[in-house]
């Protein structure tokens, strides 16, 4: 049997180990977003990157060493997904909601857990990939063309 092939669009970059590289990350999400007009809540996608890219480095990536951000949308009915490669140890959880509520941090997966359809690690030789998923919507509902608003500047008024 054959297996049918999709086209995908892909787009990945290397990050060293540094905090200013989050923002790289996002700005090369939102502009690959843009790029493919993707008609989804970019919003939701570029702090999924935002959270992932925070885990890859406060927990993921030793020293010396970075992670790289991968992104594939699927040309017809395709999800996108984002995947965040490190070569560090160990497997991230989504803690318990309300435990731990005093701590700084821990609440970056119950972000992408709630924000992305699908979510999910996968092993690596060394170490892994977090991986998220945003689906077309199913119910026949139109994507908002992302385009339009990208381009508005707010205006203050006094």
């Amino acid at each position: 049997m054959q297996k049918e092939i999709q086209a995908v669009r892909i787009r990945t970059a290397f990050y060293r180990r540094d905090r200013r590289t989050v923002r790289l990350a996002r700005e090369f999400a939102r502009t690959a977003l843009v790029d493919w007009g993707f008609p989804y809540t970019a919003d939701d996608v570029v702090l999924c990157v935002s959270e992932l890219a925070t885990n890859a480095l406060l927990h993921g990536a030793p020293p010396g060493r970075g992670y790289r951000l991968w992104l594939a949308m699927g040309v017809e009915e395709g999800p996108l997904r984002v995947e965040v490669h490190d070569s560090g140890d160990g497997v991230p959880r989504v803690p318990e909601w309300g435990g731990a509520t005093g701590e700084e941090s821990g609440r970056g997966l119950m972000l992408v857990s709630a924000l992305a359809d699908k979510w999910g690690v996968e092993e690596r030789g060394p170490g892994k990939i977090v991986w998220c998923e945003w689906w077309p919507p199913r119910d026949g509902a139109d994507w908002v063309d992302l385009g339009e608003f990208l381009d508005f500047v707010p205006v203050s008024v006094n």
